[in-house]
C-alpha cells in the first residue's frame, strides 16, 4: 500500500491544488490553521471548489494541525531564560521588570523631546553588550520614519559604555522609509537579515508617523488600522521567531474629551494599545530629567520613575 502523503501545506489538502492554493493565499488564507477554522462554504467560495470538497479539506486540515499544551511550570522555566536589554537607568530597568524584554514589543509614547528616541539610541548600544552587562550580544535593525537617527549620538553613548563607536555603528542596520508600504515591506523582508546577522533589537522610530500622514480623515481609518494591524503582527512574529526585542516610539495627540488630568493620548487606537506587551508614557521634566510612567505590563504594576538624558546616555 502506498504511503499516505503527509499534509504540510495547504496545497497538500484533498481537493486543494496549486491553483486553489494560490487563490486562498491571495485572500490571506496561507496556513493549515486558517483552513481548519474556516466554514466550508467560505472555503469553497475562496478556493473555487465545491462545498463537499471544502468540507473534506477543512476536516483534513483539522486532523493535520495540533495544539501544544504545556504546564505553567514549563512556561515559568522558559520565562526565566528570557533575555533583557538594560535601558541604562537602573530605576527604569526595575520599573519594567529588569530591562527591555526579548520576544515582546515595548512602546514608548510622549510629546516632542520627551526622550523616546534617546531611549531607542541607548537600546541600540546596550543590546550589543555582553549578557552579564545588560545586553544580548546582538545587532540592531533601525527603521527610521522621521529622519531622527543620529550616528554621532550613538557614538557618544557607545564611548560611555566602553564600546568602539565605529563597531557600534557597524552593528546597526539602518533603513530610512518614506511610505507605509516601505515600512511594512522592511519588516516583511527582515527574516534573512535577522538570521544572518544575529539581530536582537528592532527599533521603529516612529511607528505611526507615516500612517498618520497618509491616512487622513475618518473614511481612511479602516484601511489604516488594517495595514497597521498586519504590520504589528509581523513585528511580533519576528520577536517570537527570533527571540528579539521590538521597541516602538509613538506620537500623541490631546484628547479634548478629557477635562481633568493629562489629555495626552497615544496615536493608533486599540490596535496599538493591544499590540504592545509593555507600554510607557514619557514626559519632559526640568532640564535633563524625564518622567517615565509604566502604563501597561502583563507582569509589573503601574508606576513611574525619573531618568536623566545626559551626554553619556540615559541614567537614573
Amino acid at each position: 500500500m502506498a504511503k499516505e502523503k503527509k499534509i504540510q501545506e495547504i496545497e497538500d489538502l484533498p481537493g486543494i491544488g496549486e491553483v486553489s492554493a494560490s487563490k486562498l493565499r491571495a485572500v490571506g488564507v496561507d496556513s493549515l490553521d486558517k483552513v481548519a477554522t474556516m466554514p466550508p462554504h467560505e472555503l469553497a467560495e475562496a478556493a473555487g471548489i465545491s462545498t463537499d470538497a471544502a468540507k473534506k479539506a477543512v476536516q483534513a486540515a483539522q486532523e493535520s494541525t495540533t495544539v501544544n499544551y504545556e504546564t505553567g511550570n514549563a512556561v515559568s522555566e522558559r520565562r526565566a531564560q528570557v533575555g533583557k536589554i538594560s535601558t541604562g537607568a537602573a530605576d527604569l530597568d526595575e520599573l519594567i521588570g529588569g530591562g527591555m524584554e526579548a520576544g515582546a514589543i515595548t512602546e514608548a509614547y510622549g510629546k516632542f523631546a520627551s526622550g523616546k528616541t534617546q531611549l531607542g539610541f541607548q537600546l541600540c548600544v546596550d543590546v550589543q553588550l555582553p549578557k552579564e552587562d545588560g545586553g544580548l550580544e546582538g545587532k540592531v535593525l533601525f527603521i527610521d520614519t522621521e529622519s531622527t537617527f543620529r550616528p554621532e549620538r550613538i557614538s557618544e553613548i557607545a564611548k560611555a559604555r566602553g564600546i568602539n563607536p565605529e563597531k557600534a555603528l557597524s552593528n546597526i542596520f539602518y533603513v530610512r522609509v518614506q511610505t507605509t508600504d516601505q515600512q511594512i515591506l522592511t519588516a516583511e523582508r527582515a527574516d534573512k537579515l535577522i538570521q544572518e546577522n544575529n539581530i536582537k533589537l528592532i527599533v521603529v522610530d516612529s511607528m505611526m508617523a507615516l500612517f498618520r500622514a497618509e491616512f487622513i480623515g475618518r473614511g481612511a481609518l479602516g484601511e489604516r488600522q488594517g495595514k497597521l494591524n498586519m504590520h504589528i503582527h509581523k513585528l511580533q512574529g519576528l520577536a517570537d521567531k527570533h527571540n528579539l526585542a521590538v521597541y516602538l516610539t509613538n506620537q500623541v495627540m490631546d484628547n479634548p474629551g478629557i477635562l481633568f488630568g493629562d489629555p495626552t493620548t497615544p496615536i493608533g487606537g486599540n490596535i496599538m494599545a493591544h499590540a504592545a506587551t509593555t507600554r510607557l508614557y514619557m514626559r519632559k521634566s526640568k532640564e535633563e530629567k524625564r518622567i517615565v510612567r509604566l502604563i501597561d505590563s502583563p507582569n509589573m504594576p503601574e508606576g513611574e520613575c525619573v531618568i536623566k538624558i545626559t551626554r553619556d546616555g540615559i541614567k537614573s
